[in-house]
């Protein structure tokens, strides 16, 4: 892991495409601003985690269950 040291106001870059900015300093918070481009996903952790738990209980649905589901959706 690379650990920077930055201050308000200063940056750090990633690759010739993303920014990451320290735009405010409040007590044991700090409030970044990140510029990427539009197709980059960007999320905390905790998001991030959730998304990927979402994910792996799709892959493991019964594809009985999916069938009994596709049955509902169906119009007649």
């Amino acid at each position: 892991m690379l650990v920077l040291t930055r201050k308000l106001g200063e940056s750090i870059a990633i690759d010739d495409h993303i920014k990451i900015r320290v735009v405010q300093i409040k007590g044991k918070q700090v409030r970044l601003g990140i510029e990427a481009p539009k197709d980059t996903k960007i999320h905390r952790e905790e998001v991030y985690m959730a998304i990927q738990d979402q994910n792996q209980q799709s892959v493991s649905v019964s594809s009985e269950k999916t069938r009994s589901v596709s049955k509902l959706l169906k119009p007649e």
